[in-house]
């Protein structure tokens, strides 16, 4: 079998396809759909054969969100593993690790980049642009702007470099003397730990049904509460992952949680 590397053309369309990490963001997938795009030349390369270029497509058509910023590590590491995959003879390297490096990844990572580019880097623009920009100054705006572009971009190239070549160092390492297939595990633990860790985040079931009982008050939030902490949007998360994996379509889910939020907040339940 001879070995299929990335050339300089498929790492440079991945890496410019990086920049629209919002450019199909969807509710289900998030950065998902565009990340999938970007891997599309590398993958294209690395799998000539149609069923292995469908099957990794379907890798990577998975969910995705991250500080835009450290998009292209991500991709980078992707690619060096898949191209790990594509030259693998031995038949040790498990796939599965691609998206499960990738979705452990994006936690550490965004709470790193929403601090640094959208905490500090931006509130830094704006102190010093915003005066200038008061009195009609256009050194305001530019300064603005390069105070935000600056960092994002040397972050952007110099990480998608990092983590291409620093991948494959790595793998190539650590598939030497097995450990490999304990990353893989552990990386799937992770990720299945960061999503875990996103549901009393972004998932929300706010209850305010009382009753009034015996001269005290009933309140249902602080009952389910003390049975479990987000008990509530633990089992709405359940419930729409079971409702995904039987193939109902996302858009049917989400208007259908829209129509049960306004009907059990009309009966004073939410």
């Amino acid at each position: 079998m001879e070995k299929v590397s990335l050339t300089k053309k498929e790492l440079n369309s991945v890496f410019w396809r990086s920049y629209q990490a919002l450019g199909c963001y969807s509710y289900d997938k998030q950065q998902g759909i565009p990340y999938l795009r970007a891997m599309v030349p590398a993958l294209e390369r690395l799998y000539p054969e149609h069923d292995e270029f469908i099957a990794a497509l379907k890798r990577h058509n998975t969910m995705f969100n991250t500080t835009c910023a450290f998009v292209p590590f991500c991709l980078g590491i992707s690619c060096a593993m898949e191209e790990e995959y594509a030259n693998d003879t031995t038949g040790q390297f498990n796939p599965d690790s691609i998206g499960a490096v990738k979705i452990a990844l994006m936690g550490p990572l965004a709470g790193i980049g929403d601090s640094f580019f959208w905490g500090t880097f931006r509130l830094i623009a704006c102190g010093v642009g915003a005066p200038l920009a008061a009195e009609g100054n256009i050194l305001g705006v530019i300064l603005y702007l390069l105070l935000n572009l600056i960092p994002s971009t040397l972050t952007r190239w110099y990480g998608f470099k990092l983590g291409y070549n620093g991948g494959r160092q790595f793998l190539a390492r650590i598939q030497a003397d097995g450990t490999l297939a304990k990353l893989t595990e552990s990386a799937k633990v992770l990720a299945m730990i960061v999503i875990g860790g996103m549901v009393p985040q972004i998932v929300k079931f706010p209850i305010s049904f009382t009753l009034e009982l015996g001269g005290g008050t009933f309140v249902l939030a602080d009952v389910l509460n003390g049975i479990m902490p987000n008990l509530l949007p633990l089992l709405l998360s359940i419930y729409v992952y079971r409702l995904i994996m039987k193939g109902t379509k996302v858009n049917y889910i989400i208007f259908g949680l829209l129509g049960a939020g306004i009907l059990l907040t009309l009966l004073g339940i939410m």
